[in-house]
Parts: structure tokens; sequence; C-alpha cells
């Protein structure tokens, strides 16, 4: 975890390479992923992924989803680059500006990034939004509770997501940018890649030695995963036997929907490319497949980059593990208060 400076904000652009020349591409086309880069190897032959890599440099605005006025682009143009960079600029500001006033808020909390160019994570379908629900989705998403949900009552712990409970993110979730806590780091030995996230204090275990997946009965909050590794620069992940409880979307993700409601069925699945394409890059890109949920797949491209520097600390969530009954008890003090006055509902 660190608080992100913005002084190399000119430098925003390098994230994808079409800064200075945004206006004579094609911004609908993303760049391909370079193929040509061989990863060094472990003393055991695999190609060597381990090290840090936070996300939190892509905390910049660029949402999950597109804003349906840039059709099927990809990238800004430099005038709409330069507007998300000014914006970038206020919430970069406003530690400095509660600074000033003594005063304590978001600014102290969130950690901002500099601006890039993608019109969004989503890369497919063609309109970088995700895709319709099936009946079936829109039922089990109106079923969700979550402290996100307007207007919802708190009388149990079943009224919160497995997030407020600080059990899990869930996929693909977890592999998007948050305000704070974006470390990951990759640790791996013969035949195994362990992805350690600093949000929920999660580690996902990846066999890469060929085992077989666990049976299909058992179901996990992270799925079971298994790689294997193509071209000696690319990670390769099937995950399977999902858990249903965590929404596939999270709220603090720029451009998520606002509730987290994104259902997760036992027939989802996942599948990641983790490509080394430098010393200190990885383009890491995942589709979603959930057809109890969705009508067709989705998919999302992110560039990762190197920091070995990046502190991940205890993530405690919320201490003493009071925030829970803190939500049950106002709850139930506010609808009490209501009836007493003739104003329930």
């Amino acid at each position: 975890m660190r608080s992100f400076s913005l002084a190399a904000a000119a430098a925003a652009a390098a994230l994808v390479p079409v800064a200075a020349t945004a206006q004579e591409r094609d911004l609908t086309v993303l760049v391909p992923v370079p193929k040509d880069y061989k990863a060094k190897t472990t003393s055991w032959g695999e190609p060597d992924f381990r090290g840090g890599w936070p996300i939190d440099h892509l905390n910049g605005r660029t949402p999950l989803q597109r804003d349906p006025k840039y059709g099927n682009r990809a990238y800004l143009n430099d005038e709409e680059f330069a507007q998300r960079d000014a914006e970038v600029q206020q919430l970069a500001e406003r530690y400095e500006n509660e600074d000033k006033k003594g005063t304590m808020g978001i600014g102290h909390w969130a950690e901002v990034a500099s601006a890039n160019r993608r019109t969004s994570w989503i890369t497919a379908p063609a309109n970088g939004r995700l895709p319709a629900y099936t009946a079936e989705g829109k039922k089990l998403s109106s079923e969700m509770r979550s402290s996100w949900r307007r207007g919802q009552p708190f009388d149990w712990v079943t009224d919160f997501d497995s997030w407020d409970r600080c059990i899990t993110r869930g996929l693909p979730a977890s592999m998007f940018p948050f305000m704070y806590n974006n470390g990951m780091r990759i640790f791996q030995s013969p035949g195994i890649v362990a992805l350690q996230m600093e949000m929920v204090h999660e580690t996902r275990i990846i066999p890469t030695d060929g085992r077989a997946g666990i049976p299909n009965q058992i179901h996990n909050w992270m799925g079971e995963s298994r790689g294997h590794w193509e071209n000696g620069n690319t990670l390769v992940v099937e995950t399977r036997n999902f858990r249903p409880g965590p929404s596939a979307t999270n709220i603090g993700t720029t451009g998520s929907p606002g509730e987290n409601d994104t259902p997760v069925s036992e027939q989802a699945s996942m599948v990641e490319r983790f490509t080394m394409t430098g010393p200190d890059e990885i383009i890491y890109e995942f589709t979603w497949t959930d057809p109890v949920v969705f009508t067709e797949p989705w998919s999302a491209r992110l560039e990762w980059k190197r920091d070995d520097d990046f502190g991940i600390y205890e993530y405690a969530c919320h201490e003493g593990d009071v925030q829970l009954r803190n939500f049950i008890t106002a709850s139930r003090a506010e609808r009490a208060q209501e009836r007493s006055s003739g104003r329930a509902r």
C-alpha cells in the first residue's frame, strides 16, 4: 500500500503506446499483446514471474465499463485524455487540500494514480460493457444482499456480502484496481504459482504440474485453478468450481455496477493469460463465462508493472469485528423509530 504521487503524470500515457499519435491511430483497435519477449527462467526451468506486481498504477479513473458515448473505441483521443487527466489531478489534490483545512476525509484514504487512455478495462463485448443478464441472472441479482444495496434493512449476517464480511472480494472482482490495497505479489515453486493479493488477505494457489482438478461438487470462494505455461512467456490459468456468493464485479472499481450485485453461478468459469512482455511488464487478460448469469462471455485486459518495493501490510478489515453488528443495531433502531412515529415502511 502506498500514496501514489502524480509528479510524473505527463508520462501517464506510456501505459499504452498511443500517446503522441492518438489522433492518428484507429482508436478502436487495442494494441496487440507482444509475443516476442522470453522471460528468464527459474532454477527448475519455468518462466520466472516472481516479484511485486501491484496494480495501484491503474487507479486513474479508467472504468470497468465504457461510457456509451465512446462507442467501440478502446482509447481516448487527446482532448478526452486531457479532460481525464485534469479530473485525476483534482482527485490527487484532495489530500493536500484536506491538510490545509485541518480535516481528514477520502483524500487521506483513497490512492490516486496517473490517468491513462483506455476507455474501459472490458475489451469484449466490443462496446466495452458487461453483457445483458439472462432471466435467471436478473433473478439472482435481485436476491443478492450487501451493505451497498440502497434501502435494504439489516437483520443478520446473511444481509451482507462476502466483502462486507471480510471473507473475499471474489473473482474476477479481485483482479481489478481499487482505491487502496492494490498489492499483488507472485511466488513460485516447482509446479506451483501463488498470487498474493493485499485486499482481503487472500492468496490464489495455482498448480502448473498437470494435476487433475477437484470434483465438481466442491466449490471455493475463489474457485479452483489449474495453470500451464505457453511460449516461455505466458501463464494460462483456468478456474472453475466457484462458490456463489461474491459479486463478480466490485463497486470499488470505477465504472462497476453500484450495488455489488453481479451474481456468480456454479457454472462460472474463468480463463486468464499472464503474458510477460518485458522484464517489468505483464499484460493480464481474462475471459469470464457464466451462462446462467450472462447472455455471453466478457473479457478484460490490464497492464501490470513490476514494483518489488511495494509493501503489503496486514488487511485488518474492520477492527474488533463490530461493523456488521453496528449495521444491524442501527437498522433495527431506525425501523423501530419509524414504527413509533407512524412512518413505518
